[in-house]
């Protein structure tokens, strides 16, 4: 993977909050809006059709093709062939879609498919299909213990690998800045093999007249031939139905919903950036937090470990899960190595020193995304 130059890395992941804050996502093109001679009226295009369908210096007139085809530069469904405009308006037949108008992809974090400790059951009554999700409430987020006995809250994601999923942000030729307005595009979604809350950043190289919007997935990226450069940036962003909440974040990080494209749809992912995350050795990195059930995990048992629920201080949603890192440290990843101590231990677990010094009875259990939103000093 090459690296890019150290003056485009270092402003990086500011630069990808702006994309992800950007709320416009691209609704309306400027400076570069399809003009008149066959272009869509009003300058707005929607999935590739001319609104209000009407052309201009290029209308089919006597000995035009039957059926409504056009040749010789007159367009159809708004493409144009052999007549493209230029001027930075869009070519080779390209219309930009609206994100506000595109159709969205069906997202479902607890599909089989999808999911590892958080399954929809009709027991457990997880969110369906493109049902909105309240992060802020239980299962979906918890109370812990720092290194040195803060109190932490994180979100809980699910189990993810340490192979990231591409993303890709587009830059015109020559621009240090992505394409504004322009959605990053994903090639995989919940319950798609390869997806991944944790994403490698790919840099997208389009010609400096690209509109945005235009390419709308990781096909058309290809089948351009944009050259793309790997970038060893990590974000953590997972994608979720419209409309879902998680209103917590460590320091200033937006808590809103960032739209992206995926195969031409549109999806919806938060963005958690407590921490600026790199690439270690090819990988996301990773950090341990030690944990305890409220009856010890045993394989003949189903009932065991995960599926009995957290140990927790007596009247309280407090549990004494110890993370080895916060977002202040330097080795802090989201992505945690998660360890099972004796929950006879409980009690006398209030730090990593403590954590380290109970009984452990599973390590590496799993891998899961737990991003940290609230630190509050030990007394």
């Amino acid at each position: 993977m090459r690296k890019l130059a150290l003056q485009w890395m270092l402003p990086m992941f500011a630069v990808l909050a702006l994309v992800a804050c950007d709320t416009s996502d691209g609704d309306s093109t400027t400076d570069g809006d399809m003009a008149e001679d066959g272009d869509a009226s009003d300058g707005d295009a929607s999935d590739g059709d001319m609104t209000d369908g009407d052309t201009t210096d290029g209308d089919m007139t006597d000995g035009d093709t039957p059926d409504g085809d056009m040749t010789d530069g007159d367009t159809t469904d708004g493409d144009t062939t052999d007549g493209d405009t230029t001027d930075g308006d869009t070519t080779d037949g390209d219309v930009p879609k609206d994100p506000d108008t595109a159709e969205k992809a069906m997202i479902d974090r607890f599909s089989e498919a999808a999911g590892t400790l958080m399954v929809r059951t009709p027991e457990n009554g997880l969110p369906g299909p493109n049902q909105p999700i309240d992060f802020d409430q239980g299962p979906f987020i918890t109370k812990g213990l720092g290194p040195s006995g803060e109190k932490v809250e994180y979100y809980n994601f699910d189990v993810m690998s340490r192979t990231p999923a591409p993303i890709f942000a587009l830059f015109r030729e020559g621009e240090d800045m992505p394409v504004e307005g322009q959605l990053n595009i994903v090639d995989v979604i919940p319950g798609d093999a390869g997806y991944n809350d944790f994403w490698n950043v790919q840099k997208v190289a389009v010609p400096a007249d690209y509109v945005a919007n235009t390419v709308t997935s990781l096909t058309e990226i290809q089948e351009k031939g944009f050259d793309i450069e790997g970038t060893d940036i990590v974000v953590n962003c997972p994608i979720v139905p419209e409309g879902s909440t998680a209103t917590k974040r460590f320091g200033d990080g937006d808590t809103g919903l960032t739209r992206g494209w995926y195969k031409g749809k549109v999806v919806s992912y938060f963005n958690f950036v407590e921490k600026d995350l790199m690439l270690d050795g090819g990988q996301t990195p990773v950090s341990d937090i030690y944990v305890t059930f409220n009856i010890n995990p045993d394989p003949e048992n189903p009932a065991s470990g995960p599926a009995s629920g957290f140990v927790t201080e007596e009247g309280s949603d407090q549990t004494h899960n110890v993370v080895q890192t916060i977002p202040t440290d330097a080795p802090y990843s989201p992505l945690w190595d998660v360890n099972i101590y004796d929950n006879a231990d409980f009690a006398e677990v209030m730090n990593i020193t403590d954590a380290l010094d109970a009984a452990l009875l599973v390590e590496g259990a799993a891998l899961v995304n737990c991003p940290i939103v609230i630190v509050t000093p030990a007394r």
